[in-house]
């Protein structure tokens, strides 16, 4: 009897997996809805601010700064700040399975608002890929896993220096130091792949570090002080380390490679292996039938499907499917197209 009562009640205080979404996943999902929102917006409202600046001033294509006295570009900034710090405080409340996939919703708005402020012609099958992310997102939320009650960062701990965990951080550093030490410097430059390998594996490890120092800034808030553990500032180290080593790398991929496929790429890599490293530390799936995680993956595959449409027609200028011819050189810069291959594009 009082197995069973401490079962019941462990599901009713922490979301068990059997009664629906938990209050605490209703938290993250409207804190992951908002930070789309204000990521998708921030983005339309910077490159206006870009395009006003780059009236009056040299554009920042072509290595100019004017865009840092419109204030047009820093609304875009401080909208874009406020949407990570949602996404941020998402993980406190919500298992990663369910926030990281629904950053693809920030694509989404980004697209509407662009079509409609901007006047950039939303191509049907860019529309049919705003259909699918929505699709696959909501299949996502009905069957998301509870988010996992943890009373101190000692127990977040704990869940990372498990021997499984421990096996997965240890796969992705080795892998990590290979390619920054032996590919990049030969391979950088040509393969894709190489930049947005050190961006997805370190990322996979800076959302379980931002996940455990949102759950210590989340219990601090409430009354039980984190920022007296190790632990808690041991995180903030690996959040800071990892982040600046994302960032550095996918800029290198962007200012390298085509955007429309460098980000379609980079998402799905990061999505995946942030979703398998916090079924590994988090233990998401534990409690959920197969159904349910198939169910998930289906719907993680439909935003897939649906975010690689979108970027593959986004730049389609009409119906008729035709990518829109480049006006000059400057074209080349705003897409993120190597310098090495203008000249082969300008002779065609």
């Amino acid at each position: 009897m009082d197995s069973e009562t401490s079962s019941s009640q462990r599901d009713g205080d922490s979301g068990g997996f059997t009664a629906g979404m938990s209050a605490d996943n209703i938290k993250g999902l409207i804190l992951a809805l908002s930070s789309s929102v204000f990521i998708g917006a921030s983005f339309i409202v910077k490159k206006k601010g870009l395009k006003k600046a780059g009236a009056s001033g040299v554009r920042a294509g072509a290595g100019g700064y004017s865009y840092l006295y419109e204030p047009l570009w820093w609304a875009g900034m401080i909208t874009m700040i406020v949407g990570e710090i949602a996404n941020f405080a998402a993980y406190a409340f919500a298992p990663a399975i369910l926030v990281t996939p629904l950053g693809a919703l920030s694509i989404i708005i980004s697209a509407a608002l662009a079509h409609v402020i901007l006047r950039e012609k939303l191509h049907i099958f860019g529309i049919l890929g705003c259909a699918l992310c929505v699709v696959g997102s909501t299949t996502i939320v009905l069957h998301a896993p509870r988010e996992r009650q943890l009373d101190s960062v000692k127990e977040i701990w704990d869940l990372a220096t498990e021997p499984a965990f421990l096996f997965y951080a240890a796969i992705v550093m080795v892998a990590v130091f290979m390619l920054i030490f032996h590919y990049v410097p030969l391979y950088g430059e040509t393969h894709i792949m190489v930049y947005i390998g050190v961006c997805s594996l370190v990322g996979s490890l800076s959302v379980m570090s931002v996940k455990a120092l949102s759950i210590a800034l989340k219990l601090t808030f409430s009354g039980t002080n984190q920022l007296l553990y190790a632990q808690t500032w041991a995180f903030t180290i690996i959040v800071i380390t990892c982040i600046v080593t994302q960032m550095n790398y996918l800029n290198k991929a962007l200012d390298t490679f085509n955007t429309a496929v460098v980000s379609p790429i980079y998402y799905v890599m990061f999505t995946s292996l942030t979703i398998l490293a916090s079924v590994i530390m988090f233990k998401d799936w534990d409690g959920q039938e197969p159904t349910q995680i198939v169910t998930e993956m289906c719907g993680f595959i439909t935003i897939l499907s649906g975010t690689f449409l979108l970027h593959k027609t986004k730049d389609m200028a009409d119906g008729s499917g035709r990518l829109p011819k480049y006006a000059d050189e400057n074209c080349f810069e705003s897409e993120g197209i190597p310098l090495r291959l203008q000249e082969s594009f300008s002779s065609h």
